[in-house]
This record gives C-alpha cells, sequence and structure tokens, in this order.
C-alpha cells in the first residue's frame, strides 16, 4: 500500500459510503495506519491510498505504540461546526508543502467504527483540523484548495513539482492513464459500496 501523491486523479475522486465491515477492510485499515505512522502521518484518507471509500484512520500522536489514540471512521459526516481557527496544515499526499488553513474550532462528527456502531464525536483543536482534512479528502477537497490567495501563490511552485513528479512516473509507466484510472475506481466501488 503507497500514498499517492498530487495531482493523482483518486485524489479528487468523491468517495463512495461503505456498506459492509469484513476481514478484509480490517486488513486495509490495519495497513493504512501501518503506512501513516511510516510516513509521520497523524490521518489517512482511503483515496489517499488510492481506494474510493469514505473510510478515514487517525491518530493524532502519530505514535503507532499509542493503540489507544487510533480512530477508525467509516462513513463520517461532520454534522455541526462552530468557531473558526487557523493553523498550518500539511498532507502526506503532498509532501513538504505546508500553510496555514482556517477551519471550524470545533466538529461534531457521526461516523461507524469497526463494529458497526455509530459514533458521535465532540472534537475541537488538533483532533477536529485532522477529522476536517480527512473528510475533506473523501470529498476531493484538498487542504491547499482552502488557502488565501497569497498562501497559494506561496505553494504554487511546490505544486507544479509536484505536477512535473507526476507527469514523469506517468510517462515511465508507473502511474496508469485517467481512463484506466476510473474503471479501477469503479470496479472497486461496487465490491464494497
Amino acid at each position: 500500500m503507497q500514498i499517492i501523491k498530487y495531482p493523482h486523479p483518486t485524489l479528487r475522486h468523491k468517495s463512495k459510503p461503505l456498506r459492509k465491515v469484513d476481514a478484509e477492510l480490517r486488513q486495509i485499515i490495519r495497513e493504512m495506519f501501518e503506512r501513516m505512522y511510516e510516513d509521520r502521518g497523524i490521518g489517512l484518507a482511503a483515496n489517499q491510498v488510492d481506494l474510493p471509500y469514505r473510510m478515514v484512520v487517525i491518530n493524532i500522536q502519530g505514535d503507532p505504540a499509542a493503540k489507544e489514540g487510533e480512530v477508525v471512521l467509516i462513513n463520517p459526516v461532520i454534522t455541526k461546526q462552530s468557531g473558526t481557527a487557523e493553523a498550518e496544515e500539511g498532507c502526506l499526499s503532498l509532501p513538504g508543502i505546508y500553510a496555514p488553513v482556517r477551519r471550524s474550532a470545533k466538529v461534531t462528527l457521526v461516523a461507524y467504527d469497526l463494529s458497526g456502531e455509530e459514533r458521535t464525536y465532540q472534537l475541537e483543536d488538533l483532533p477536529a483540523r485532522a477529522a476536517q482534512h480527512e473528510c475533506d479528502h473523501l470529498d476531493g477537497v484538498l487542504f491547499v484548495d482552502r488557502l488565501s490567495s497569497a498562501n497559494q501563490l506561496a505553494v504554487k511552485d511546490a505544486l507544479a513539482n509536484l505536477e512535473r513528479q507526476f507527469q514523469g512516473d506517468r510517462s515511465r509507466g508507473l502511474i496508469p492513464d485517467d481512463p484506466a484510472i476510473a474503471t479501477r475506481l469503479t470496479e472497486l466501488e461496487k465490491l464494497r459500496t
């Protein structure tokens, strides 16, 4: 399992809700946590590992030994937002790019856990920010889309570098063309949604 990088088309794909939790999905979740920890992240959405599912893993401690901090959000929906806060964000799919993003300071989020139980989370500060960032991913929104004009200009060159790397990988046959990616995502959606 690899983390895909901007501007891979799956990052812009609106994820589909999951209908069931099974052994295969549990294995995917374990692998997502492992990948997130290897890349020193605190959250990872399924489409960041090229899967079209509405699923997120978060551990704001970013520590694989802190299992109590692991949260799995299946089909998450933010139902309430309040306040605003601005803080620097980065993203495993946009390596080396950091910029301040304005988000809600507090959120209420409803999601299913691995037991299939619906849970409600009251989040603020970093947990709220991480949840919003990852839920954005599920809708095909990246943190750079939320930057002010000045900050978008500041990351323009870094984004262009990632685009060149992506095109280079594609020209070497490492990344399929857009129609092949779309077909694969549709096939995966049929399996689980």
